[in-house]
């Protein structure tokens, strides 16, 4: 299995190159963005040095399905998809933050909570939480959108003080994070699972904004299993989940958060299998529908052949 980890097209009227933690950008005129999702798998913010076959594959076609199934909420970036690993849509101006919303005490909040804070990017919790419990109402913990290094915790009122999103569309992106995260959680449990936390990205095109990026993937989102969440909460046991934490504690437990001095450890090839299963295990629970494997020879080849043929078709 090969693993697409970083591609180099140099395509007509490309305006730019940006190279994500998972994702290769191009810039097509100032027009169209065309996004990869690479095989690369990142975690604490850090790139990890093996890719992943067909990590970039349900990432890609997770967010289309959700993409497609949200666009009555909130109209979105895309024109087309016309490889397993590529989207393209419009150029729009990306607002600098991420809007993060938590329905549950899980992952980062969690951990802080833990550390005796009991205040998340202004937001206040409540004493007498537990891991994994349901908050009383789903809360809005924005981050930063960092070009490089770690994104931070920010509150609305730094947000608007800062001058980062004029308040006009910060109130439409808060708006629109509760509806998505509401029809997310709705098509999760018809699934069988709870849509934990996630985050959007949002953009303005024409002075209106639009969703960005991918929505409701293992890699923006955490969703527990439904069945049997009360009686584990009730026991004090770990909820089983569908998300790539299960790669952040692999790390945490091999001496790695992405802090200085710290080396990422040693990926084999059974782990990386194991990660890539479990990627396509979490895309067919979350979609319902039976993951296709797509070939992986001649990845770059197609990838590019594929593009091209749609550029010229959008014009």
């Amino acid at each position: 299995m090969s693993a697409l980890t970083a591609t180099k097209f140099n395509f007509p009227k490309q305006k730019s190159f940006y190279k994500g933690k998972v994702r290769d950008v191009y810039n097509i005129d100032d027009k169209y963005l065309v996004m990869v999702a690479s095989d690369r798998i990142s975690a604490f913010d850090v790139v990890l040095p093996k890719g992943i076959p067909y990590k970039g594959q349900v990432l890609n076609q997770i967010a289309a399905k959700f993409l497609n199934e949200t666009k009555d909420i909130v109209p979105n970036w895309v024109l087309a998809v016309p490889d397993p690993v590529v989207t393209i849509g419009r150029v729009c101006q990306p607002f600098k933050v991420e809007m993060v919303i938590r329905g549950y005490l899980a992952g980062h909040a969690a951990r802080t909570y833990q550390n005796g804070l009991r205040t998340l990017c202004g937001v206040t919790l409540p004493e007498g939480l537990k891991e994994s419990d349901k908050l009383p109402e789903p809360i809005i913990t924005p981050t930063t959108k960092a070009s490089e290094g770690h994104d931070e915790d920010i509150s609305r009122e730094e947000i608007l003080k800062q001058g980062i999103v004029e308040e006009k569309y910060y109130v439409q992106l808060e708006d629109y994070t509760r509806k998505l995260y509401a029809r997310g959680q709705e098509i999760a449990n018809k699934m069988g699972l709870i849509l934990v936390d996630t985050k959007y990205e949002f953009g303005l095109c024409d002075g209106k904004v639009f969703l960005m990026d991918e929505i409701h993937t293992p890699d923006s989102s955490r969703y527990f299993y439904l069945e049997g969440y009360n009686e584990r909460q009730a026991k004090g046991e770990e909820q089983k989940q569908l998300s790539k934490e299960f790669v952040r504690r692999w790390l945490i437990e091999n001496g790695f958060q992405g802090k200085e001095g710290q080396s990422v450890p040693e990926m084999n090839e059974a782990w990386v299998k194991e990660i890539s299963d479990r990627y396509i295990e979490l895309f067919e629970k979350v979609t319902g529908d039976k993951f296709v494997k797509h070939p992986t020879d001649n990845l770059q080849e197609r990838v590019e052949k594929n593009i091209l043929d749609a550029l010229t078709k959008l014009g």
